[in-house]
């Protein structure tokens, strides 16, 4: 695979262009591979494509399940090859590379149940004397072509998220997977062609920047529906870009956990040292903020702190390798500066703090924090989270709430009534109870509010977005 270039699937052909851009490991900066440099031009072909394929009609639901079905299947079987598709490119652990390809299996088991399922409803017209003597019902049409740009840092169970689903809806697809990051798209959309049964034309793949491809997919009039993966900046300013099309947003977040007295406080350090810096804590519902109540502090830091100094910290293709390389230099600086900002201002490094040699930025505990440190206020989407005590339940809700994010929070406690004022009272688009908040299961509904998006992932729920209601009013 390392230093192959990479042709696109646009319509029944493999595209190249005249100009690449080189994939590098974000760990060594080897070569990795290269993809071709689109532009306007592929962007326009890739749509043309798509829209023929809308206009054809959609393929059969059973047909499309059966497809999903088999890359299911075939994904499975793959698993280590993906894997080091994603390591590479990335700098994911292999391990962690490991679960997110697996994780991608199950994203089209659900896709395919989606397919199956989709359905409109029946309209109980003669509840008004006007609908008396009609017979009415839904249908579930394609919203039309989807324009899907997806993230660095799930390279290939993002793209799933949203390929899997306009499958089910019977959508095509333009899809730029992101340019730090491509080859895992470029992957699995070759799997879904070459060997599941997807008729070419159904996915077309651009590669290039956000300024270029990304925006002349937002722009283009020939896609109906934009479906976004990334920093909260740049999905709003989609959404005010195409107030014209249906746009589905997931985006950033600080993620907050609470710990209660009555929790399981050793369960949650555990669960935090290993939430809080998978992929470099490059995920958006990394945890980040963490309350404990000041009774249990001590106790919560005891297990954490040497849990997370054990943390092997190297090279991802490393069997044992837990923490690995930011997604690119000026990433791991960033972080640094915020957490030496913070140092500045008071905070307390706990854990880590320092770049290794090899240019690793250490899993980072950080105590004695304040609220207004970047630290705390943004997504630091970094190997770093912030510990602080609080006193009662109310102003642990409070501290977690007060941000612009609303992604997914959590809390420790074995009291049912305070599980239960959490799930009222913290306003985010999913509230755990004895987990951390960065768990996540492919088929839940997830997403945002706030600034943290306007729509629910899941392929139930995204087939859904990607289709619109027909009402069929019939006669009798």
């Amino acid at each position: 695979m390392a230093g192959t270039d990479w042709a696109l699937p646009i319509g029944d052909e493999r595209i190249t262009t005249d100009s690449w851009i080189e994939v590098r490991s974000p760990y060594d900066n080897h070569l990795v591979g290269r993809v071709p440099a689109c532009g306007d031009e592929e962007v326009n072909r890739a749509v043309a494509t798509a829209r023929e394929v809308l206009d054809a009609g959609p393929l059969p639901a059973w047909k499309r399940a059966e497809i999903l079905d088999t890359a299911a299947r075939l994904a499975g079987e793959r698993v280590e090859h993906f894997a080091h598709i994603i390591s590479e490119e990335a700098a994911k652990p292999i391990k962690t590379a490991r679960v997110e390809a697996q994780r991608a299996v199950s994203t089209f088991q659900f896709a395919a149940v989606a397919a199956r399922t989709l359905a409109g409803e029946i309209v109980p017209m003669d509840a008004s004397a006007a609908g008396d003597g009609k017979f009415a019902f839904t249908l579930r049409v394609p919203v039309g072509v989807v324009g899907a740009i997806s993230p660095f840092n799930f390279p290939l169970n993002l793209v799933v998220h949203k390929l899997a689903p306009a499958i089910a809806a019977g959508c095509p697809v333009v899809l730029k997977p992101a340019s730090q990051t491509p080859l895992s798209a470029i992957a699995v959309t070759r799997m879904l062609i070459d060997d599941c049964g997807l008729p070419p034309g159904h996915i077309n793949v651009v590669t290039g920047g956000g300024g270029t491809v990304g925006n002349a997919i937002v722009d283009h009039d020939g896609i109906a529906l934009i479906t976004f993966t990334g920093s909260p900046e740049v999905g709003w300013g989609i959404k005010a870009r195409a107030p014209k099309k249906k746009v589905g947003l997931e985006l950033g977040n600080n993620a907050p956990l609470i710990i209660e007295p009555s929790g399981d406080v050793e369960t949650a350090a555990k669960k935090v040292s290993v939430a809080g810096f998978s992929h470099a804590g490059q995920s958006c519902i990394s945890t980040q903020r963490i309350y404990v109540h000041e009774t249990v502090l001590d106790a919560f830091l005891d297990t954490l702190v040497p849990l997370v100094e054990g943390l092997v910290v190297g090279d991802p293709l490393a069997e044992k390798t837990d923490v690995s390389a930011l997604i690119a230099p000026k990433e791991r600086d960033r972080v640094a500066s915020w957490v030496e900002e913070a140092v500045a201002g008071g905070a307390e490094v706990l854990a880590g703090g320092k770049v290794t040699e090899d240019g690793v930025l250490m899993p980072t505990v950080l105590g004695n924090v304040k609220p207004d440190m970047k630290v705390c206020a943004l997504e630091v989407f970094g190997p770093v989270v912030t510990v602080s005590p609080y006193t009662d339940l109310d102003d642990a809700l409070r501290l977690a709430n007060d941000t612009r994010y609303g992604l997914q929070a959590a809390i420790f406690t074995r009291d049912i009534g305070d599980a239960l004022r959490a799930a009222r009272t913290l306003d985010y688009g999913g509230v755990l109870v004895n987990e951390v908040p960065t768990f996540r299961a492919d088929q839940q509904p997830y997403g945002g509010v706030r600034d943290s998006g306007n729509t629910r992932e899941g392929p139930q729920w995204a087939a859904r977005e990607m289709t619109e209601e027909r009402v069929v009013i019939i006669s009798l």
